[in-house]
């Protein structure tokens, strides 16, 4: 029995026609020890829940901070410089069953902690109606029909991005996705994966960020048992060729080795 396309199925269906969009892809494979050590560290001084994904999104605005071709926004054939680095994070409300989404301001300015404390903040107001930013975008488009729908997408990416213009009071924010975003496959078990760019992002990169998993690594001469971290990336061409991914994943990953470095001191800590 045939039955009506609704949510995600009824977004993807208005985002995505046959692929034709220059998109590449990149993985990084990275010792999460350092990661979760941080993670134990936070929650102890702060009794803030930080988790990877907020830790992997402060590497994301670092790799963007690092590399200046990223932060631009693309119109009409021009480059413009966004003005600041800001990270758009996927997550989920209403118990897991609801994707929704979260832009970070000043993402390459602000702590992990600040960071996932905005996002708590955030998320609270979207599950209880109170968030202007997103309630009224939102309630918009589940009232259109899929061909009207795939319409506002283009229009809305248009008015936003490419003119630069601000409607918040219509649901639709200025740069709405910021310059790249950000989610978690990991609260679902899942070790590895890549998503597709849609047109209406605007976004030069998204982040996928996998499940910690106990593997195989090799640390000087030895083999030995590590957590693991797969982190994916999906990289619009337009934007970005393969020496400014690999300027960005390595700014990326010197955060995540040691991401206390780039982080203000824990309460408790000693002054160095």
């Amino acid at each position: 029995m045939a039955r009506r396309v609704q949510g995600w199925r009824k977004l993807a269906g208005a985002a995505w026609g046959n692929p034709s969009d220059p998109q590449f892809f990149g993985d990084l494979e990275l010792d999460a020890g350092p990661l979760l050590s941080y993670v134990e560290e936070v929650r102890r001084a702060t009794g803030v829940h930080i988790t990877m994904t907020h830790l992997v999104g402060r590497a994301v605005a670092q790799g963007l901070a690092a590399v200046p071709e990223l932060q631009v926004r693309l119109a009409r054939g021009r480059e413009h410089d966004r003005g600041s680095v800001d990270v758009f994070f996927i997550v989920t409300t209403a118990g897991g069953q609801e994707l929704t989404g979260v832009k970070i301001h000043s993402a390459d300015r602000k702590s992990a902690v600040e960071i996932a404390e905005e996002l708590n903040r955030r998320c609270a107001a979207i599950s209880a109606g109170d968030d202007p930013e997103l309630g009224r975008g939102k309630a918009l488009l589940t009232k259109l029909s899929p061909r009207l729908l795939r319409a506002s997408l283009h229009v809305g990416a248009w008015l936003t991005s490419d003119l630069n213009l601000d409607l918040g009071r219509l649901g639709l924010p200025r740069q709405a996705f910021g310059g790249a975003m950000i989610t978690s496959v990991g609260m679902w078990g899942v070790g590895h994966a890549y998503s597709p760019l849609a047109h209406y992002y605007r976004v030069p990169l998204l982040v996928l960020v996998g499940a910690v998993r106990k593997m195989p690594a090799v640390v000087g001469d030895e083999v030995v048992v590590r957590p693991m971290l797969t982190v994916t990336a999906t990289f619009d061409h337009r934007y970005v060729d393969g020496y400014h991914a690999a300027q960005f994943a390595q700014a990326a990953r010197c955060y995540c080795e040691d991401p206390a470095r780039f982080e203000p001191a824990l309460p408790g800590s000693p002054v160095a």
